[in-house]
């Protein structure tokens, strides 16, 4: 793994310019850190995320909206904007920007989820 890199290297490259990948950028214990790029991606229909460990996603450009279950709400995120998904909490992607990629950073602390701190 790099000690160093550009969070924008090779977006126009990777995944033909639509769908969804992921690039591991940092993997230390049980904390994560990956870039997901999407390129007009949604999830597919009835499909939702639900991990046993929590997620901290940030938008860094492009834009996206998120479906959450249980309550149901739709978040929508714009460049700079996060969201902290805990343990388990359902979710899926609606919409990324399809004329640009949306560019995500997702962070999982590990099992016990770490704390949040501040207001944001």
């Amino acid at each position: 793994m790099n000690e160093r890199g550009n969070l924008f290297e090779g977006i126009e490259t990777g995944a033909g310019g639509e769908g969804e990948w992921f690039d591991p950028l940092l993997r230390h214990g049980p904390v994560r850190v990956e870039r997901i790029v999407s390129h007009g991606h949604c999830s597919k229909m009835g499909f939702w995320y639900e991990q046993d460990e929590p997620e901290w996603v940030l938008v860094v450009s492009g834009h996206a909206r998120l479906r959450l279950a249980n309550p149901d709400e739709v978040v929508a995120l714009d460049p700079g904007d996060w969201l902290y998904l805990p343990p388990l909490r359902q979710h899926r992607v609606e919409w990324t920007t399809p004329d640009e990629p949306t560019v995500w950073l997702a962070v999982w602390p590990g099992a016990d989820g770490g704390e949040m701190t501040g207001e944001g």
